[in-house]
């Protein structure tokens, strides 16, 4: 049995999930690892409109590779100031 992983996003990202009528947390099953990008790509959710990832709550790059079972949210830029600090990531390049 393939072990799924949990997406969420947030900020305007949910907004897009709520149009898609998709369940938060959204559940992917993976035949094989993936990155955030290549799970973004594989979800149709624009790379632009992705500042941040996180994996099992930490902070990763989009070339980090995500394996079954682990949890996925993906952040849009705004986040405030102190906050971007805290949760460990700055916009990309």
């Amino acid at each position: 049995m393939m072990n799924p992983i949990e997406v969420r996003a947030f900020g305007d990202l949910q907004g897009l999930f709520n149009e898609r009528g998709w369940p938060f947390p959204l559940l992917v099953n993976l035949p094989e690892p993936m990155t955030a990008e290549e799970l973004a790509i594989k979800l149709n959710i624009p790379l632009d409109k992705i500042e941040a990832v996180f994996l099992n709550g930490r902070a990763v790059g989009v070339d980090h590779p995500i394996q079954a079972g682990d949890r996925v949210a993906f952040v849009p830029p705004g986040t405030p100031g102190p906050y971007r600090l805290l949760l460990g990531f700055t916009a990309r390049t």
